[in-house]
């Protein structure tokens, strides 16, 4: 038995969705790509301006908890400034 979360897929086989963690404001150029792909309707990642740099908009994690494991903000990620891990069970 996994120590993790998982899931199945529409295969029967066994899944572990990683959860976003983190976004790196260092690296995210504040693009929104993953805003627009995020399958929660952005419940969980919004555009935010940066505190440094008040010109500079960049990705923050608003809601950790409508992260779904789906990494798709992290494949459009160009800059890869999204941490992602899986849940214990």
């Amino acid at each position: 038995m996994s120590k993790y979360v998982t899931g199945l897929t529409y295969g029967g086989q066994e899944w572990t969705p990683k959860f976003v963690q983190e976004i790196d404001p260092m690296k995210c150029m504040g693009c929104g790509r993953c805003v627009k792909v995020c399958a929660q309707e952005s419940l969980g990642i919004e555009m935010f301006e940066d505190e440094d740099d008040m010109q500079r908009m960049v990705a923050i994690i608003s809601n950790k908890d409508a992260c779904s494991g789906c990494q798709a903000c992290g494949r459009v990620c160009v800059k890869r400034c999204h941490t992602f891990e899986p849940k214990l069970a």
